[in-house]
């Protein structure tokens, strides 16, 4: 799957972008610096109605947001390895605990460490097309 977006669209394009990551699933967003990994996944909790501030986890590595679905409470886990090191650093700060939680994880900087992503891991990439236009693709691994 494949989507062009702006400011303007992104809500219609994260809204359709759910219809193929099932809760549950990890996602690795791929990207350069700016492209918008972090801007697309708030557009991602937008559509869940997560009532936590959502923000880039850079520093944190992990944020954890919340949202109801049909009076079930869900959990997003929203993970940056931008910061880390190597795998070993990874492992150390709970990573691996979140891509095995069975919750959706929505990761960034996934080539950070390509080796601790299940099988099923969903690859999206973002690039910039112009100053205000985005390409998501959206690739199953």
């Amino acid at each position: 799957m494949e989507w062009t977006f702006s400011k303007e669209n992104i809500n219609a394009v994260a809204k359709e972008c759910w219809k193929q990551i099932s809760d549950g699933k990890v996602v690795a967003f791929h990207g350069q610096m700016g492209a918008g990994k972090t801007t697309f996944i708030h557009a991602l909790c937008d559509v869940k109605e997560v009532k936590d501030a959502v923000g880039s986890p850079t520093f944190s590595i992990i944020n954890e947001y919340q949202y109801d679905c049909e009076g079930t409470k869900r959990i997003i886990f929203h993970i940056d390895l931008y910061r880390l090191n190597s795998e070993e650093e990874i492992f150390r700060t709970g990573v691996e605990d979140c891509l095995n939680s069975g919750y959706t994880c929505l990761v960034e900087w996934p080539e950070k460490a390509p080796g601790i992503f299940p099988p099923d891991t969903i690859h999206a990439f973002i690039e910039l097309v112009d100053d205000k236009t985005r390409r998501l693709k959206i690739a199953n691994n």
